[in-house]
């Protein structure tokens, strides 16, 4: 509906301070808890011996018990990577913000 002539239009009210601290919280731990299943993952992938204790399938002729652990070394490599990088960027954040 269009305004009457002669009154301002009405603004977004703010959410009460309490809530944007808990909205801004919440968004803040966000990339930390991202960071911390990254990190646990490979750990629950090695620590889950019955899903790699078998010599079949074969990959270039070596066996799979060999193939899936380097292949996680890698993984984990990548996935560790993803963490320091949003832990950074969280702290780079932190930093901008305590700054204004």
């Amino acid at each position: 509906m269009p305004e009457p002539h002669g009154q301002p239009a009405a603004r977004p009210v703010a959410p009460p301070p309490a809530d944007r601290a808990r909205a801004t919280a919440t968004a803040s731990a966000t990339p930390l808890i991202v960071a911390g299943i990254c990190l646990a993952i490979p750990f629950a992938a090695m620590l889950w011996v019955d899903s790699y204790a078998r010599v079949s399938p074969a990959f270039i002729g070596i066996p799979f018990f060999y193939w899936y652990q380097m292949l996680w070394v890698l993984l984990s490599t990548l996935l560790t990577v993803v963490a320091y990088v949003l832990v950074r960027r969280r702290e780079r954040l932190r930093k901008g913000g305590e700054q204004q």
